[in-house]
């Protein structure tokens, strides 16, 4: 079983590798097999008209979470599919993403993931997603 320390740095150096992950401010927070824990801070640059997280970049973030959950067990995906339920407008000064596993496979991984935002202290559910995804060589 590979420690969780070493899921967490192999996600780290993944992320570190992908300029959007970098311009996000994603900061990999924990990993175990089959969950990832991700955080970003709030850029004025990522609202849409009315200073909200713009819808694109929530779907970001669940895809991303979900896909390091789903690669702390197959190594690396894809997504074929990925779905956003935005709940609330997402309002915050940070926020969280949380991803599980829900049915590994061998030909596809079904993940689902929470996006939490916090504001003044205050955590609110603001999104939820799941992907589905296929391993891939590289």
């Amino acid at each position: 079983m590979t420690d969780n320390n070493e899921l967490l740095e192999r996600l780290r150096g993944i992320s570190r590798l992908a300029e959007f992950n970098s311009w996000l401010g994603l900061e990999v927070v924990s990993a175990a097999p089959g969950e990832v824990e991700l955080h970003m801070s709030w850029k004025k640059e990522m609202g849409q008209y009315s200073g909200f997280l713009h819808a694109g970049v929530q779907g970001a973030l669940i895809d991303t979470a979900c896909g390091f959950a789903a690669a702390t067990l197959s190594g690396h995906v894809l997504a074929s599919q990925f779905t956003v339920r935005c709940l609330r407008p997402a309002v915050g000064d940070t926020f969280r993403v949380v991803a599980k596993v829900i049915k590994p496979g061998r030909q596809q991984i079904f993940t689902t993931a929470e996006l939490y935002a916090t504001k003044d202290g205050e955590e609110k559910l603001v999104a939820t997603g799941d992907t589905l995804l296929v391993p891939s060589q590289a």
